[in-house]
């Protein structure tokens, strides 16, 4: 596998270790609890990792179906588009300097999650959704992924090549995975 490529998957498999590592350091009766009213809880972070999961699978499924129709190779390495780039960066890991945190943001009405999320159906879902993403990495290898377009579901204004998804999404879950961790961290 191309090694770009090979990075999304091992992020991938990183992002759904470190959700498994702390749902067992949990207790149940906190996933649905929100420590403070106007952030998240940690099933609400995961749930809406899985509504973008969700919305970026068919994207990469037909982003690869128009790849493949090129009929072209893929480059020896891939490029992020300045809009991929950009988003890439802002979904990521919110900079800090010292404990002052920058960058948070809204999400769209879509990706707000709602009602009792249960522990156990959240894991299985973000398993599942993991295991599609990696499939399609997989997939998506040697096909000339900086070639195809694909509009934001979130805004489709929006628009980026195809393999600034695969760095956009492990990025977007390594920051709600951080944010999840953060809620009963260092809670007193």
């Amino acid at each position: 596998m191309q090694s770009q490529l090979a990075t999304a998957v091992e992020r991938f498999q990183v992002a759904r270790e470190r959700l498994h590592r702390l749902a067992a350091a949990l207790p149940e009766e906190k996933w649905n609890v929100r420590r403070l009213p106007a952030s998240w809880s940690v099933a609400e972070c995961v749930a809406h990792l899985n509504l973008t999961s969700q919305a970026y699978l068919p994207l990469l499924r037909d982003g690869i179906d128009r790849a493949r129709a090129l009929g072209t190779a893929a480059p020896e390495r891939y490029r992020l588009d300045l809009v991929g780039g950009m988003i890439a960066l802002a979904a990521g890991p919110m900079p800090r300097i010292g404990s002052v945190r920058f960058g948070r943001s809204r999400t769209t009405p879509a990706f707000v999650p709602s009602g009792v999320l249960p522990r156990g159906h959240l894991l299985a879902e973000f398993d599942r959704l993991q295991e599609a993403q990696v499939a399609l990495t997989a997939e998506a290898d040697g096909l000339p992924l900086d070639q195809v377009k694909v509009a934001s579901p979130f805004d489709a204004r929006a628009r980026y090549n195809l393999y600034s998804c695969f760095v956009i999404l492990p990025r977007h879950q390594q920051r709600h995975l951080e944010q999840a961790e953060r809620v009963w961290s260092d809670a007193a």
